[in-house]
């Protein structure tokens, strides 16, 4: 198997000390690791410190993002392999020395990531191709939430439905819970670009690493499980005015500004019809706490323009 003694691990957390716990308890003790904890009240700086004391903390004062996490924890980095790792994951087995084995034996490979899974084992999808136009607004706003992928063929593509999940392959890009990197890599392309607090920003790094001629890759034979969005999950207006405002930025970045305008132009127009959908459910006595709290966030969204 592989030596975890040059792997670095970053984590970047924020209000998820339990979920946080379990996935320190699953790294190996061989591995340098580093949590950037995004000012937490939770306690997460203060359990770190109690009970996993060889973890580099580093406790900052105000959220930074995930991209301003990472590039902190990269910098104070030592391994010549890093990991970038979500808090809501445990490392299964073997995975961490699959993963670093195969980036050893392929100087292809810029970029490997493992098989993820949600907490019941089932598959979470992880693989994509580049978006589209067409893509992009399809994946996670309201179009999506009345056309699910299921039933609609470009969201398959763009998952990578047509590609079994369980074979080694490469992909565009992988969701970036775990993704696994040489510190070369990171010397040519740079560190995440922290003009996205969060979402695209993989996306963003991944496309330029395939730009500058390396591979992505998937392998299948390393398992990690994601709880999937548990920090993010709880500012439900924050995640969407993120999601979206990334996205804006991720098109005008890499397709140009005629593209991202009718795409930021678009995403208006479907948050604005869930408005008055929600308000007019309010009116007719509907769930209105719900019908409130939807109206709030998607409100709030439409007050930034997504700019």
């Amino acid at each position: 198997m592989a030596d975890l003694t040059g792997l670095s691990i970053v984590v970047v957390s924020w209000n998820v000390r339990e979920l946080l716990r379990a996935c320190l308890a699953s790294l190996p003790r061989e591995a340098e690791v580093i949590v950037v904890d995004n000012a937490s009240s939770d306690g997460s700086a203060a359990m770190i410190a109690a009970e996993f004391p060889t973890v580099r903390l580093v406790a900052n004062q105000d959220n930074r993002g995930f991209t301003g996490g990472n590039n902190q924890g990269l910098a104070l980095a030592r391994g010549r392999i890093i990991l970038f790792l979500n808090p809501d994951t445990i490392v299964q087995d073997n995975a961490l020395e699959i993963l670093v084995s195969f980036l050893d034996s392929h100087p292809e490979a810029g970029v490997v990531g493992p098989q993820l899974r949600y907490a019941d084992g089932s598959l979470q999808s992880s693989r994509r191709r580049f978006p589209t136009l067409a893509t992009a607004l399809l994946e996670s706003t309201p179009l999506a939430w009345h056309w699910p992928p299921e039933r609609n063929l470009w969201a398959q593509r763009y998952h990578m439905a047509d590609q079994s999940a369980d074979v080694e392959q490469e992909v565009d890009w992988l969701v970036g819970a775990a993704l696994l990197t040489r510190r070369e890599v990171l010397e040519r392309v740079g560190a995440f670009d922290e003009g996205y607090f969060m979402y695209s920003e993989e996306l963003d790094w991944q496309r330029r690493v395939k730009e500058a001629g390396w591979k992505i890759v998937y392998v299948p034979q390393a398992v990690i499980t994601h709880y999937e969005g548990k920090s993010s999950e709880q500012v439900t207006a924050a995640r969407h005015i993120r999601f979206n405002t990334s996205k804006v930025r991720y098109f005008r970045k890499h397709h140009g500004a005629v593209q991202a305008q009718l795409l930021r132009l678009a995403l208006l127009a479907m948050f604005a019809i869930e408005w008055i959908t929600e308000a007019a459910k309010y009116v007719l006595g509907f769930r209105r706490a719900l019908r409130a709290e939807r109206m709030r966030a998607y409100g709030e969204l439409l007050r930034t323009g997504l700019r």
